[in-house]
């Protein structure tokens, strides 16, 4: 053994006079590095501390409206700081921020390594990784450069305050210095801005508050959107201060419970303070909380003034009807451009400084259900899937939970009958049979839970997701109740992804930001928009279509509704929640979709009976009026005619039976091919079912199912259905409807014989001068139509005799040396004649 420790001895001795070199080198090379250190930190001259108020808030971050003239907020206009003394501040204050930014602060020399490893570790849950000392230098001397020379600065520097202050004196420095967001800066301004009093008479509840903010003052205001967050810093801070022995366990619990009451914020120097505040917690998330107090940014934001002044005042004149009438207190709205996806306006609050009512809260930001503005996604869906809006559903009682029967009695004792999701419609009563476009225009209900159920639940909450709406949270606690508002959504997600419908299924997504440049006029950020179709251009137009289709609406909101614009294209949709908390109206023109909701941000319900269109659809329309007034008539493009003929029953809008037959609509008899498809209709054998009997629900357009009966909502859609044709008395089975001859009236002798005068064709023609042409034509019916075409632009349409046509060549721009004239003829019952000609031109 003792051979063994003898041994090892010698190599080890061995080892280390071969390696001596290597060692006094390195030794030597680190006395030299500590040596130039120590130069390089003799020659840093430590400023004049009291001379800290006149640092780096000069260099303010400036918010914009779009036009880059109209100021916004200044986040240093007016910086409000008072200095306290040592002695004049609470106890509670300086063992919290002692507690939650650096427990070891009376322990170390200015650098806590373990509180380094302390903060990779847990997140800065105990404590940060800078020391308050490193916090004053990082607060009052540095820039945010970067670099490793910075750090190394900061710890020279920390070094070098330890050394010339006490520690009671740079925690004071900190807390006269910590931000807390905007223009207010220190302890003293922070305890009188909120709390209203000096700094020595905080509470421990409040001084924890104050202690939590300074992590992040933008998102940790008490004015913000994130108050809840706030909150769990300050339990945060309370427990920290336990777990250290700084308070003790009764004072702990007590402080938890202690409900502190922020002062209203101050109402000056801010406009649109909503979105304001939204910009800044936008570039404090991306740039960081101190490059936007100190880097001097000019934020030109999407913001058009007029128009959010326009919104302002809107809501401010509505407000006090709103609330009297119909016990709504709130509003929030927000207007965006569909074709680039930029905010032009945002009111989160009918007032931001109405602390009584939460107003600096932003209700365009938060989740609310949203009741049947949810329903066009749906429908959205399954006419991707190949349903039409003229398919048939039935509106009639229907219970959907397979625990149950169609009348939502349980079937089983181990069901309670609240369990029965037998959903009524909004203004009761059901109407029987009923098309796509007319449940979603008139907001049934019941129809659109059976929509959902055909398009398909996730599929809709993905077609939701593409287009915008990213709050649902976790949608596996969805059910068909999602299409009435069963989910929680932002009315500004909503709103942008009702941009979408607007702009042909193209989504640009949603931006507050067109510009942002640095202190020295870089920009560093510049909007380039992002757009994506996520929708088909046909089921967009659908979608549109039907919402803006007053005659199918007014069923349930009558002819002169709010939702009519006389003499302009406006799609709207109104949603309604079950228990009347929410109430919204989002609707849009080609150029501009407005979201908005009214309630209570206590979530209590407003008066019951008043739903959306008679509540905040009047504060919508009285600002979509303004919006527009000043805007030519924009028309959205109509969906393309899509011959239906070949689809099942259900999806032409035929519900009496599934075996039909084309008919030519004039004769009455079986179409041919000749027929047009403008007077092509159908018949069926009467034969009355659910639609879930006559399609397949994944593929409504495919193979009918071979046995509906699996589905297993079949029954509860179909018993209804069954009562209800038994109580119509409609007799089935009669196949004499089916006529058994062919139409005889669209045949080939009957097409109109065309032809051209009053030109000569031969002779070539000058491209300024008028070109006359005469249709004249001979059939077995009158002529209803006559249109004109060059090269396929329309030159023109006439309804009535004489059919001349005059036009200038070179006013078309496919004019060429040769080009083709079609003249095209339709007689009363569409019959079409055509011909054509060459026209020469010089």
């Amino acid at each position: 053994m003792k051979r063994s420790i003898r041994s090892h001895k010698k190599k080890f001795f061995a080892l280390f006079h071969r390696s001596k070199p290597v060692l006094l080198f390195c030794i030597g090379g680190a006395f030299l590095f500590a040596g130039i250190l120590v130069l390089w930190a003799s020659f840093i001259k430590l400023p004049d501390f009291a001379a800290f108020q006149s640092r780096k808030v000069a260099e303010s971050t400036k918010i914009y409206d779009r036009t880059g003239e109209i100021l916004l907020y200044d986040v240093h206009q007016e910086v409000k700081r008072t200095i306290v003394p040592f002695e004049d501040i609470s106890p509670w204050i300086k063992s919290a921020a002692i507690a939650i930014e650096d427990s070891r602060f009376y322990e170390h020399g200015g650098i806590s390594f373990r509180g380094i490893a302390r903060a990779v570790l847990y997140g800065g849950t105990r404590g940060g990784g800078s020391t308050i000392t490193q916090q004053v230098i990082k607060k009052t001397l540095l820039t945010d450069e970067k670099l490793i020379t910075r750090k190394i600065k900061e710890i020279i520097l920390s070094f070098k305050l330890e050394q010339s202050f006490t520690k009671d004196e740079i925690l004071a420095l900190y807390l006269n210095e910590i931000p807390y967001g905007g223009s207010i800066y220190g302890l003293g301004e922070a305890s009188m801005t909120f709390f209203g009093k000096k700094a020595k008479d905080l509470s421990l509840a409040e001084s924890a508050y104050l202690a939590a903010i300074p992590n992040a003052p933008t998102y940790y205001s008490p004015y913000g959107n994130h108050r809840d967050k706030l909150d769990e810093r300050k339990n945060l801070v309370l427990r920290r201060m336990h777990d250290l022995g700084f308070i003790n366990a009764e004072e702990y619990a007590s402080s938890q419970k202690t409900k502190v009451d922020f002062l209203p914020k101050e109402p000056v120097g801010i406009r649109a303070p909503h979105f304001v505040e939204w910009i800044k917690e936008y570039l404090a998330n991306k740039y960081g909380e101190l490059a936007v107090e100190e880097n001097g940014y000019k934020v030109i934001t999407t913001l058009d003034y007029a128009l959010q002044k326009t919104a302002e005042d809107t809501i401010t004149k509505f407000a006090p009807d709103m609330e009297e009438k119909f016990g709504a207190k709130n509003m929030a709205l927000v207007a965006i451009d569909p074709r680039t996806g930029q905010v032009l306006s945002m009111v989160g609050a009918r007032d931001y400084f109405d602390t009584k009512n939460d107003g600096n809260f932003n209700v365009a930001l938060a989740l609310r259900q949203p009741g049947s503005t949810f329903k066009p996604f749906a429908y959205a869906t399954a006419f991707k899937k190949g349903y039409t809006p003229e398919t048939v559903l039935f509106d009639l009682p229907t219970n959907f939970s397979v625990g149950c029967d169609w009348r939502g009695i349980p079937l089983s004792s181990s069901i309670k009958k609240e369990d029965c999701y037998m959903p009524e419609n909004y203004e009761g009563g059901y109407r029987g049979p009923l098309t796509m476009r007319s449940s979603l225009a008139q907001s049934r209900n019941i129809t659109s839970v059976k929509t959902l159920y055909l398009a398909g639940l996730s599929d809709t909450i993905s077609t939701a997701k593409q287009m915008g709406i990213t709050s649902l949270g976790d949608t596996s606690r969805f059910g068909l109740s999602l299409v009435l508002g069963g989910g929680e959504v932002q009315l500004y997600e909503i709103t942008g992804a009702y941009g979408a419908f607007a702009n042909e299924g193209e989504k640009n997504e949603s931006t507050p930001i067109l510009r942002i440049e640095d202190k020295t006029g870089n920009v560093i950020e510049e909007f380039a928009g992002k757009k994506e179709q996520v929708l088909p251009v046909e089921v967009a137009r659908q979608i549109t279509s039907i919402l803006s289709d007053n005659e199918a609406r007014s069923p349930t909101f009558g002819p002169n509704s709010n939702l009519y614009f006389k003499n302009k294209d406006v799609a709207v949709k109104t949603g309604t929640t079950n228990d009347y908390r929410d109430v919204w109206t989002v609707g849009y023109t080609p150029s501009i979709v407005v979201g908005m909701w009214a309630g209570n941000n206590d979530n209590s319900p407003i008066k019951k009976g008043n739903s959306a269109a008679y509540t905040v659809t009047n504060v919508w329309r009285a600002f979509m009026l303004e919006a527009t007034k000043n805007t030519p008539p924009e028309r959205f493009t109509p969906p393309e005619k899509e011959d239906l003929t070949a689809l099942p029953a259900p999806l032409q809008g035929i519900w009496k039976g599934g075996e039909k037959y084309v008919i030519d609509i004039s004769s009455g008899k079986l179409a041919t091919p000749l027929t047009p498809l403008e007077t092509r209709g159908g018949v069926v054998v009467p034969e009355v079912h659910t639609i879930l009997h006559w399609v397949n629900k994944g593929n409504p357009r495919g193979t009918p199912p071979v046995s509906p009966q699996n589905d297993p909502q079949y029954y509860l859609w179909e018993d209804p259905v069954r009562m209800w044709v038994s109580a119509q008395g409609i007799a089935e089975g009669d196949r004499s409807v089916i006529p058994n001859e062919y139409d005889d009236v669209h045949t080939p002798e009957s097409s109109p014989q065309v032809s051209l005068s009053g030109l000569d064709f031969s002779t070539p023609k000058k491209a300024g001068e008028p070109v006359v042409v005469s249709v004249s034509s001979m059939g077995r019916y009158p002529v209803s139509r006559v249109e004109l075409f060059m090269n396929g632009e329309v030159v023109g349409k006439k309804t009535s005799s004489p059919f001349v046509f005059s036009f200038i060549p070179s006013s078309f721009s496919s004019l060429s040396n040769t080009n083709t004239i079609d003249a095209v003829v339709y007689d009363a019952f569409l019959n079409k004649g055509s011909t054509s000609a060459q026209l020469i031109v010089e």
